[in-house]
């Protein structure tokens, strides 16, 4: 660590550390005990800080690689190290916070997510898949969207969990936004029935694709 404002960062950070707060992250895969608001308010205190970022991911630790994410400029970042950190990323959360507090405001979105979706590192391709379902959302232009249905209705089904779920994010923006294609995204999401056992708490919206589709559907159609 090359500068005191990361080592007093970092003794901070440690300091917040509580065992509660770990047990209940690490049934969802995030090896830390901070608590995430209590992590947001010092990075709105330190404000943008790109250097102190780079220090701080380069710890390999959590916490500290979490704030790095809030107080980084995505825009610095060149293809070749946001490759290099989605490699590096192991907790669920930094892996997410990466894609969508970094890589999304990114110029180099789009060469990433072609890269990464057939990348055959489980982890990384489920980031590609969760830039293409975010492509898929907001700027479907160029896309080929039947081939993605094409593949999801392939491989999904056997995925991993992570890659599992962003593929059915893609799956179900396609029925959602593209209501030429919604019949053929409906009938692989019924057939495959991904998610359809998924808890959902009350007043929540089912990842199983038909019915997310058809709720969101009915919601535009009531504007």
């Amino acid at each position: 660590m090359n500068t005191t404002a990361a080592a007093e960062v970092m003794a901070e950070l440690a300091a917040l550390e509580d065992p509660k707060v770990r047990a209940v992250n690490e049934r969802h895969g995030d090896d830390h005990g901070v608590n995430l608001s209590k992590l947001r308010a010092i990075a709105k205190r330190l404000t943008t800080q790109h250097p102190l970022a780079i220090e701080l991911w380069e710890t390999d630790d959590t916490p500290a690689q979490l704030l790095a994410l809030l107080i980084c400029r995505p825009t610095e970042f060149t293809a070749a190290e946001l490759d290099a950190m989605v490699r590096q990323a192991r907790a669920s959360k930094v892996r997410d916070w990466l894609i969508n507090y970094v890589v999304k405001k990114s110029p180099h979105f789009e060469e990433l997510r072609a890269a990464w979706t057939d990348d055959p590192d489980a982890g990384v391709r489920s980031a590609g898949w969760a830039l293409t379902a975010e492509r898929v959302r907001k700027k479907a232009d160029g896309l080929d969207l039947p081939s993605l249905l094409v593949v999801v209705d392939a491989e999904m089904k056997d995925a991993p969990d992570r890659l599992q779920w962003e593929m059915n994010n893609t799956l179900a923006y396609i029925g959602i936004e593209h209501a030429d294609l919604r019949e053929r995204a409906l009938e692989i999401g019924e057939r495959l029935e991904v998610l359809k056992d998924y808890p959902t708490p009350r007043g929540c919206t089912s990842p199983y694709a038909p019915l997310w589709i058809a709720e969101m559907v009915r919601r535009q159609e009531k504007r």
